[in-house]
């Protein structure tokens, strides 16, 4: 039987209605790795390095996915919690309608793009046009990936996590399926991951729409709907700051290259994208937790139910408390494995990757708490509050700790960029959480 938003939410039952979400999360983080390890092992370091090189350009422009997503599922959720079914389904609609119509735009404006952004970040010769190529194809099913980032979200309020999940899980064997065929076995070059990629993207952006058009059991459908600016707008202020986390994490890996080719050279970036993949599948885990309890908390602040907010609040500090334990465990621990599972044909690289791995891993004992602040305030529909710590935690204190710490540390000083960027960035959450109790009434 599926939980309710409206339910009274236990520790187990809070784990059971964001575990879809977190495997979701995960499992996309995984494809990803799997992504990382086909173009490491059968295409070699150059292409490897272009791919870390031009995701985040990719990245930066799929970013609006995640805000209309996030920010519209909190907008959505409020107003569900309101009683305004019809409404909900209209503003769930238009959103939709949004995101294909911003899809289109930024497909073109990327694809053509791509080579200047790339040069700029420094790529030149074969790393250059392996990476423009890989951009250009992954641009064309921009509107799907979009869209498939936005129904993740939707699905959570629609109380369908494990249906969300269930698209995740397809398309994600698809893309390891198209990486073993395009890659493995026939070997078309750098345009096989890509392809690969944009087929499931298409498979995750796709299959939600028919679900949602026909009739469902489920509180949201799609309708003819005008688009209108005033919920748009509000849907994007409260998604702000999630598009401003992948915005951040997009031109801080940028700038991560961009001092690693200076100081190291490729294998300074080869070592950041082990490292990117890694963080990926950590991240990705607060990040499922706190995506899926954000509908929870902004249905219960759309019903005016405070004794609920204080119980979300109570029980979310504890499970993130463990988890971040759990993380940094495993991180150090693993750190040897995940750097032979891409770099095992060089030593000294190795040496390089697992050094890095361990002492970028120590911002997990702090991470946990600012991705969940970040997005407990988007479910009170607080986008703006969202946006500063997640503007604080990705980008503001990390680009200037990536200039400043190399000073000190030297290389070391770049993987310390993190944990010094989370812990001023917790400082700034619990700030936010103190100011704002009586106006919540979460504390």
């Amino acid at each position: 039987m599926a939980i309710k938003l409206s339910e009274h939410f236990t520790y187990s039952k809070l784990l059971r209605f964001t575990l879809p979400t977190i495997i979701m999360m995960i499992f996309t983080s995984l494809y990803g790795v799997v992504d990382g390890i086909f173009i490491s092992n059968c295409l070699g370091s150059d292409a490897f390095a272009a791919v870390s090189i031009v995701w985040p350009i990719n990245l930066i422009f799929s970013t609006i996915g995640f805000m209309v997503g996030i920010g519209g599922s909190a907008l959505v959720s409020k107003t569900l919690g309101e009683e305004k079914k019809y409404l909900a389904k209209k503003y769930f609609s238009m959103l939709i309608y949004f995101d294909i119509i911003a899809g289109i735009i930024f497909s073109v404006i990327g694809y053509f793009t791509v080579r200047p952004i790339t040069k700029l970040l420094g790529a030149e010769g074969d790393v250059l046009e392996l990476a423009v190529l890989y951009g250009k194809i992954l641009f064309i099913p921009l509107t799907v990936y979009i869209l498939q980032n936005s129904f993740q979200s939707f699905f959570i309020v629609a109380e369908r996590p494990k249906l969300g999940l269930a698209v995740s899980i397809i398309s994600g064997f698809t893309n390891i399926i198209g990486d073993f065929i395009f890659v493995y076995l026939i070997n078309i070059g750098i345009k096989g991951p890509a392809i690969a990629t944009g087929i499931s993207q298409f498979i995750g952006g796709v299959i939600p729409i028919f679900y949602f058009i026909i009739d469902n059991d489920t509180h949201l459908r799609l309708v003819l709907t005008k688009l209108e600016f005033k919920p748009i707008a509000k849907a994007c202020l409260n998604g702000l700051s999630e598009m401003m986390i992948f915005i951040s994490v997009s031109v801080v890996t940028m700038l991560y290259n961009y001092q690693l080719l200076k100081m190291k050279g490729n294998d300074g970036v080869i070592a950041y994208g082990v490292i990117s993949y890694t963080n990926y599948i950590f991240v990705n885990a607060f990040t499922g937790y706190s995506d899926g309890s954000s509908p929870i908390v902004s249905f219960h602040f759309g019903a005016k139910n405070t004794d609920e907010l204080k119980n979300l609040l109570k029980r979310s500090i504890v499970i993130i408390s463990v988890a971040s334990l759990v993380h940094l465990g495993m991180a150090e621990g693993l750190a040897d494995v995940f750097a032979l599972i891409f770099v095992h044909n060089d030593d000294a690289l190795y040496k390089l990757t697992v050094r890095s791995i361990r002492i970028y891993s120590i911002s997990y004992i702090i991470m946990g708490y600012n991705i969940y602040a970040s997005s407990f305030f988007t479910g009170l529909n607080n986008g703006i509050i969202s946006a500063i710590i997640s503007m604080f935690r990705s980008l503001i204190c990390q680009v200037v700790m990536i200039f400043v710490l190399p000073l000190m540390f030297g290389l070391d000083g770049i993987w310390m960029a993190i944990s010094f960027a989370e812990g001023i960035t917790l400082f700034v959450s619990f700030y936010f959480f103190i100011t704002n109790r009586k106006k919540y009434e979460y504390l």
